[in-house]
């Protein structure tokens, strides 16, 4: 053996294969979505909902088919050889560190919905969360972005509400409302 070869071990050749294919993983995660999404598609109760040939079972089992789908069209292209491309269309600074603040108050201020939305209902939980986003997101504008919040969550309230007909919950203000 020469100064200048390397000999590589089975452990490493597998460690450096996965790394050249890491992409894979995205395909069998959106594998296992996809199976999650026709599961609880096919196994839904529908009789009561059922209102002509198209019922609310089409959407989930056409978007579970399309996830199988890109799942393999993935993994095939990935075993060719193909790999995306490492941010080519991002502007961004790969040698900052994230920005894990921001990151953090968006999954307290969703969180916070999701534990408010049932006691307080939709319009308040709703308004709150729009603000928290905005304010995590980076806007200071304290006079306005209440304001702004609280009339984007009524009027979501009132299209799922009352043209949609998908019930939200209404809280303390379903009496006022």
């Amino acid at each position: 053996m020469t100064a200048g070869s390397t000999t590589e071990t089975p452990l490493s050749a597998r460690r450096t294969w996965l790394r050249e294919h890491s992409e894979l993983g995205v395909s069998v995660l959106l594998l296992a979505l996809g199976i999650l999404v026709l599961t609880d598609a096919l196994t839904m109760d529908v009789d009561i909902a059922q209102r002509g040939p198209v019922g609310p079972r089409t959407v989930p089992v056409v978007v579970g088919i399309a996830l199988l789908l890109v799942a393999a069209l993935l993994a095939v292209d990935v075993l060719r050889g193909g790999r995306g491309e490492a941010e080519g269309g991002e502007d961004i600074d790969l040698s900052e560190p994230g920005d894990w603040r921001t990151v953090l108050l968006l999954a307290g201020v969703f969180l916070g919905n999701a534990v408010l939305i049932d006691p307080l209902g939709f319009p308040v939980s709703g308004a709150l969360l729009f603000w928290g986003s905005a304010y995590a997101l980076g806007s200071r504008h304290f006079d306005r972005d209440p304001l702004i919040a609280a009339g984007l969550s009524l009027a979501t309230y009132f299209v799922f509400n009352n043209l949609l007909g998908v019930p939200l919950p209404g809280g303390p203000l379903m009496e006022v409302l």
